[in-house]
């Protein structure tokens, strides 16, 4: 079987904003303008395509990364119409909560366009997404929204991409009028108006300057060819030596430097009135790479553990990566995988090379956000979901049984938030290990966790609203209605010294006895350097370090690994008030063993109690979440807000106008103080008042608040 369309004319990206800047509405009119839709949905009024979920359509907001597939003829580049371009579009949501959505999308995304309100310009998601792009260096286009909403500018967003994002964003339109007046853009390359006329904008009429912008255009025009020339040393020449460069020619070097992520155009309009999304989706199809113009994908032989590439071509062997769970009310378990080389057809077996295991691929369907459309075979460069695989999770890798490849995962936060939950009857309990499971596979910042010693079920996810939200669709997609306890927070303990500690393990109680005998060191961990080797005793984890430093085979090799696993099982446990410890490095100095007596488990007791005898001795602290907090008000109110965040623990770390009397401040606030901060703001503000939380690090908990936590462990 052949494709039926080839890669250079396919694009793969997304759409990604801080919360309410417009990323779905902004989705509808795509849908709509290439033909997907015959209607235009309103997140307002609750019948938008990719917002589908109930709770979606409820709360105006996105909660999951919803995939489309579409199809556009580009409209005025004098391209042959017949020459239809195959968009994969992610819908990602912009609350803080389900960032775990947005950080997986641009994982396997080849490009993206980045929304930003008209009168907000950058907002706190919108630098957390720019974050997540730049680490996976994905080629962004920037669309400045709401041009019609009243306080609306577009310089000043403009500005605030500059100064908060990144210098090398580059005007490629400015607007015809603004709020009310807003009327159209102009195109700065090509020096033409362009006007959405017709049912919903649908006919893109082009027209000359209108005489009072064209000053204001003609410096803007010599700004952005001076910043395309830059890249490329012939043209350079050619703009010195006065010649005029053909408009073909500067959007070829245009091309390659945003694909370089060297420049990022900016655009602008109004989705919701119907202006300028159909010129964003030529800019995708001229300056968004194809599948092609990404460099190979890289991953390891799981056999040999050395690097290899795949390209994006149907001739080399099969891989893919599984990037999202979605549990389908009529099909079953959906896994979103991206195919990176080589093709599958539907009724084969597709090996996972992280599991080892084979799986018969029954179906493979496209997909519409919540409809589906089957396909036969799916290629390189193309998105789709399996329907029916049981062993898959997020991250896992796919691939030809006889050409194995492991994918680099995918890297997800840790929780910061937890709640006790439980089941209101038995029927209940029985159903809610099940449901609880299979929203965490969906969902990996979404953990689940039991205390043994009350019996207890916690969840631990991102956000009040996550747990909320987890908490809802347990009752509506599986029938379990559940009570929740008050939220707690993710503490972590951590030292700060350093301290040894010896533990003999010895037992005898007729016959066979138990032996073990170790000494270990305990110091903070240190980060490594990038591109730092780790010798080969040192073993690595996110939170944890183990050095064996044994010489002479004083502990047999074989149970090393139980004294690393004795010091882990200790470090679930904490010292201050029980809670997981983290960034400890552990290093086994000495120990001895007995011939008859050493066991594994001998040597886990051992190193587990050397391990709490050190920690007491080596300045053990707790370690709280700490948020980062932007406020937006109107500004009578700055002595309120100001107040309430000192009194909270909060450090101001910045005060800015947002024009029309709203002031912006950012601030670093412990997480344990922010419950109900919503409705206390509310109340300060006259419900004028906006925030958005989000984690930023770990920080030791002041003296008098460990003592308060200490007391309620009790």
């Amino acid at each position: 079987m052949n494709r039926d369309y080839p890669l250079e004319r396919v694009r793969n990206f997304g759409i990604i904003a801080h919360i309410d800047a417009g990323k779905t509405t902004t989705s509808e009119r795509v849908l709509y303008y290439t033909g997907e839709s015959h209607k235009i949905g309103e997140v307002h009024e609750g019948n938008t395509v990719t917002d589908w979920m109930e709770q979606e359509r409820e709360r105006g907001i996105t909660i999951t990364a919803a995939a489309i597939t579409c199809f556009w003829n580009p409209t005025y580049m004098g391209k042959d119409i017949s020459q239809k371009v195959r968009f994969n579009i992610i819908d990602t949501p912009g609350h803080i909560d389900f960032t775990a959505e947005v950080k997986r999308s641009l994982r396997v995304l080849d490009g993206a366009v980045v929304v930003f309100d008209g009168v907000a310009g950058v907002e706190p998601q919108s630098e957390t997404n720019w974050r997540y792009a730049d680490d996976g260096n994905v080629p962004r286009l920037c669309f400045i929204n709401k041009l019609d909403r009243m306080g609306a500018s577009f310089e000043r967003s403009y500005a605030s991409i500059l100064d908060r994002l990144n210098k090398r964003a580059v005007r490629f339109q400015i607007p015809i009028g603004l709020e009310g007046e807003f009327s159209g853009v102009i195109d700065l390359l090509k020096m033409k108006a362009f006007f959405f006329e017709g049912e919903m904008g649908k006919d893109v009429r082009e027209a000359e300057i209108p005489a009072e912008y064209l000053e204001e255009a003609k410096k803007y025009h010599a700004e952005l060819v001076e910043k395309a020339v830059e890249h490329d040393d012939l043209l350079m020449q050619a703009y010195l030596d006065g010649q005029e460069i053909p408009v073909a020619e500067l959007k070829k070097v245009i091309r390659k430097a945003t694909i370089a992520n060297k420049i990022f155009p900016v655009f602008t309009g109004s989705a919701l009135k119907n202006k300028g999304v159909q010129l964003v989706l030529d800019a995708v199809v001229d300056y968004l790479p194809s599948p092609l113009d990404m460099p190979p994908v890289h991953g390891i032989d799981p056999n040999t553990n050395e690097a290899i590439y795949r390209h994006a071509s149907d001739e080399e062997p099969f891989s893919a990566l599984a990037f999202k769970l979605q549990n389908d009310p009529f099909v079953g378990q959906l896994t979103f995988f991206r195919v990176y080389s080589g093709n599958i057809e539907a009724g084969t077996y597709i090996y996972n090379a992280t599991t080892g295991e084979k799986e018969r691929l029954g179906r493979i369907v496209r997909l519409q956000a919540d409809k589906r459309e089957e396909v036969k075979v799916v290629y390189a460069g193309e998105i789709a979901a399996a329907v029916g695989l049981k062993s898959a999770k997020t991250s896992h890798t796919f691939c030809d049984e006889n050409n194995a490849i492991i994918l680099d995962p995918i890297k997800f936060v840790n929780p910061v938030i937890s709640l006790r939950v439980e089941p209101k009857t038995k029927a209940d309990q029985e159903k809610m290990g099940m449901a609880l499971k299979k929203l965490s596979d969906e969902d990996p910042t979404f953990k689940i966790s039991s205390n043994s010693e009350t019996n207890e079920t916690i969840i631990s996810g991102m956000g009040e609203l996550h747990l909320e939200i987890m908490v809802d669709r347990m009752k509506r997609e599986f029938g379990v209605e559940a009570n929740v306890g008050e939220p707690q927070v993710a503490y972590r303990e951590t030292i700060l010294g350093t301290a040894e500690a010896e533990h003999k393990y010895i037992k005898q109680s007729g016959g066979k006895g138990q032996y073990g005998h170790v000494k270990i060191t305990l110091r903070p961990m240190q980060a490594i350097a990038e591109g730092e080797k780790i010798p080969k005793n040192v073993s690595r984890y996110e939170d944890f370090e183990f050095i064996d430093s044994i010489k002479g085979g004083v502990i047999p090799q074989e149970f090393i690994p139980a004294v690393e696993k004795g010091v882990k099982e200790a470090m679930e446990r904490g010292i201050v008030a029980g809670f997981k410890m983290v960034n400890i490095s552990c290093e086994l100095t000495f120990g001895s063993y007995h011939d008859v007596d050493s066991s594994e488990i001998a040597y886990k007791i051992a190193a587990s109690q050397a391990f709490q005898d050190a920690s007491k001795r080596a300045k053990p602290v707790i370690l709280e979440p700490i948020m980062k907090l932007e406020v937006t008000f109107p500004e009578k109110f700055v002595g309120d807000i100001t107040g309430s965040i000192s009194s909270k623990r909060g450090q101001i770390e910045s005060m800015d106008d947002r024009g029309n009397n709203i002031k912006v401040i950012r601030a670093k606030v412990p997480l344990s103080e922010m419950f109900g901060f919503t409705t206390q703001l509310r109340s300060m503000t006259e419900g004028r008042g906006n925030s958005n939380l989000e984690f930023d690090h770990y920080d030791v908990v002041p003296a008098n608040v460990e003592k308060e936590i200490v007391e309620k462990k009790k």
